[in-house]
């Protein structure tokens, strides 16, 4: 209401001002054609003129319209055709997001070609093509996406990857992946791509180069990048040594490694295990006793007995580990060992015994017995090779064995049999 007071308000005092004004400017307009003359005031002929401009405007303005209908239509047509994909568009996507793939494969093809966004129809329609089983329509519709948008070989190849990786073609999978890789370095989900395709050839030299980059992106937490650092170099590992390779590709393999990984026990038998493989007996028994100062681990010491370097310097190292624990059975067992290398019988026998006091085992059973055959002492072999068996036979998965009488031996049998 106020508004509408105002704007009355407004329109009197204008209406008073031109009306003085016009008092105010007399004068007036002659029109002379021929003997044809035509004469009004000054005001009412500039309110004519303004007049005839207005008409005049809006008429040729009709006349522009009326000169360009086919445009006109094809303007308006062109708009009405991208409402429509538009709406198809969003209807694709929300088929495709409730699984109704071929609902979703045909609004997104149908709608793609007068879609503001091709790329994205395109795209949709080939992960709805490509879940219903469809596979080469899915290559089809992906080839599609390239040629519509310029600059979308990124995403394209992104999703292509991850089509090939759902279908187990991990080898053409990774071939498109390291080609966006050396495009783009640190691209996120490349980087994440690669690591599943890498998992799936068994590429553990590409994991293991791939998890520095992958942490420092924060795409792995760090659990896991221990996990899958651990896992890989032992598969490399394993692998070299058995393999034959070249021993300084598995002790360059050991340098790369991280500080904290140098310290796995797994690890460090592994590699001791390709340096004896590869003839570097003298760096695993240096390998071993460092490691043994860092970390106790009967798998290390049991190990460190079965090298052959410099038997009688070993002896002295193992009996200085035996003033720190007198009493641990695997140390006593390494000792006796290496005694027998440095042929002191009667030592390899006490330790032996002292290790079987600590804590029984087959294995110590077998030294011994074997020790006692080699000496001559055949009862006392025969009863530590007893021994040995019964404590290897407590080991043993308990399983059904043939019973002592021979009646129900012979019935179970006929059963059997019939």
């Amino acid at each position: 209401m106020r508004k509408l007071i105002l704007i009355i308000v407004i329109g009197l005092a204008i209406g008073a001002l031109f009306g003085q004004l016009m008092m105010s400017v007399p004068g007036y307009w002659l029109v002379r054609v021929g003997d044809t003359s035509f004469q009004t005031s000054f005001w009412f002929g500039l309110v004519l003129l303004l007049a005839a401009f207005l008409v005049l405007h809006f008429a040729l303005r009709l006349l522009m319209r009326l000169s360009r209908p086919v445009s006109r239509f094809k303007v308006w047509n062109s708009r009405s055709r991208h409402r429509s994909a538009m709406k198809r568009t969003v209807r694709g996507l929300v088929a495709l997001a409730e699984g109704r793939w071929k609902k979703a494969e045909k609004s997104l093809v149908k709608s793609a070609d007068d879609s503001s966004t091709p790329l994205v129809n395109y795209l949709s329609a080939a992960l709805a093509a490509h879940y219903q089983g469809r596979f080469e329509q899915a290559d089809t519709l992906l080839k599609r996406a390239h040629l519509s948008t310029e600059g979308a070989d990124t995403a394209v190849g992104l999703v292509q990857a991850q089509l090939l990786l759902d279908r187990q073609q991990y080898e053409e999978a990774l071939a498109i992946l390291t080609r966006l890789d050396r495009q783009l370095p640190n691209h996120p989900q490349v980087l994440k791509q690669l690591k599943q395709a890498y998992l799936s050839v068994s590429d553990w030299d590409g994991v293991r180069r791939l998890m520095p980059r992958l942490g420092a992106q924060r795409l792995i937490s760090p659990e896991e990048r221990d996990q899958l650092e651990r896992r890989a170099y032992r598969e490399l590992i394993v692998r070299e040594a058995r393999e034959g390779s070249d021993i300084e590709t598995v002790r360059s393999l050991w340098a790369d490694m991280p500080d904290h990984l140098r310290g796995d026990v797994e690890l460090i038998v592994l590699y001791t295990e390709a340096l004896v493989h590869g003839g570097q007996e003298p760096i695993a028994e240096r390998l071993l006793r460092h490691s043994l100062k860092e970390n106790w681990d009967s798998r290390l010491v049991l190990r460190y007995g079965l090298l052959d370097v410099d038997a009688s310097r070993q002896l002295v190292t193992a009996e200085q580990w035996l003033k720190a624990r007198p009493n641990d059975p695997d140390l006593l067992l390494t000792l006796g060992r290496l005694a027998l290398r440095n042929a002191y019988w009667g030592k390899a026998q006490e330790y032996f015994e002292a290790s079987q006091r600590q804590r029984p085992s087959g294995v110590v059973c077998a030294e011994l017995a074997r020790l006692f055959a080699n000496l001559g002492e055949h009862q006392k072999s025969q009863l530590y090779y007893r021994q040995s068996v019964e404590l290897l036979d407590k080991s043993l998965p308990s399983l059904p064995q043939p019973s002592e009488d021979k009646d129900v031996l012979d019935e179970k049998q006929k059963k059997k049999a019939s």
